[in-house]
């Protein structure tokens, strides 16, 4: 827990209590640490008179909070659980939240619970996928997806690793590329929450609600899915997530969203898990050298295994899986063991 009392040469902290106190009408409440993201933006609970509240702190030059406000909004026409806003302040980046509690998804899922808590969960997701997407929306087009694949080869490979790529090697990312954005175009195209797993739920009335919707897009259907069930930070037997998959096809089907036939949404999730994969170990490395935030890198390895698990059946993705056999994943060794000597 972190002490109530902000250091007073802390201007944002100082700034933050004033307005929680304000809206609030408690002079006397103070804060303590909720949770951060990775980004810039964190979260802090009231301590107080009155039931707990949640501030969120997003430094306006840093992360805009009307692009939250405005998702939470559209999540919330379509029906879908969300936080509740009880006071706002746009123009300096803080906002007054219900409570909804300190464990999320994340925190309270386990082998006997996760069938009920994922069905939960997809009654959320298809909520989601069924919202129009306003013509405002980023697309996931092939752009953001090349930048976000990039990633990988750039901050991981190179900046991480130390790895200077031959103009073949190069090559075989662009293949790689290529291939995956292409297939994840042909998808069909739903609003994305695209990160949408167990660490942004919450255990909630008429929930889970979620959370840390703002970087919606437009894009392809079996994306949040896909990241529900082979999370960043917490990986389930291969049989569970494949019986799994088959009940989100057959809900999303029976509400009648345009879901393709089983065998190619199961292609569909194998290869827009492919491109997440490869982008979130980027954005571990970058969370690490940019950031100063080297905590996310412990969770590398559960993304090289469900590359593992995946490429070898796709024979398009066979030059991208020698790359990771024979150059990243033994200088990934040399890293680690170079790390603890």
């Amino acid at each position: 827990m972190t002490s109530t009392c902000p250091d007073p040469h802390d201007a944002r902290a100082m700034q933050r209590l004033a307005w929680a106190r304000a809206a609030l009408n408690a002079p006397g409440a103070e804060l303590e640490r909720a949770s951060t993201d990775a980004g810039f933006r964190s979260y802090w609970r009231t301590i107080g008179p009155g039931p707990s509240r949640i501030v969120m702190d997003s430094p306006p030059d840093k992360e805009d909070v009307r692009p939250w406000l405005r998702l939470r909004d559209l999540l919330e026409g379509g029906g879908v659980r969300v936080p509740q806003v009880l006071a706002r302040d746009v123009e300096t980046g803080f906002l007054l939240l219900e409570d909804l509690g300190r464990d999320t998804y994340l925190h309270v899922i386990d082998a006997d619970n996760a069938d009920a808590l994922f069905d939960a969960a997809l009654e959320q997701l298809l909520k989601i996928q069924h919202i129009a997407t306003p013509a405002e929306l980023p697309a996931y087009d092939a752009p953001m997806l090349m930048r976000e694949l990039r990633l990988f080869d750039e901050w991981f490979c190179e900046r991480h690793l130390g790895l200077a790529l031959s103009d073949a090697e190069r090559g075989l990312l662009a293949e790689a590329h290529r291939f995956l954005i292409e297939s994840a175009l042909a998808q069909p195209q739903v609003l994305v929450h695209r990160d949408f797993m167990p660490r942004n739920l919450m255990p909630a009335s008429a929930g889970p609600a979620v959370l840390d919707f703002q970087d919606a897009v437009r894009g392809p259907l079996a994306y949040d899915a896909l990241s529900l069930f082979k999370d960043a930070f917490l990986s389930w037997p291969e049989a569970r997530v494949d019986a799994w998959l088959d009940r989100y096809h057959a809900r999303a089907a029976a509400s009648g969203l345009p879901v393709p036939a089983r065998m190619q949404f199961r292609r569909d999730a194998d290869l827009i898990g492919v491109q997440r994969h490869l982008k979130v170990i980027g954005i571990f490395a970058r969370l690490h050298h940019r950031d100063g935030k080297p905590k996310y890198l412990a969770d590398v390895p559960r993304f090289f295994a469900y590359l593992a698990g995946v490429l070898p059946r796709y024979p398009e993705l066979a030059g991208l899986a020698r790359l990771i056999e024979v150059r990243v994943l033994p200088a990934y060794a040399h890293l680690a063991r170079a790390t603890v000597s």
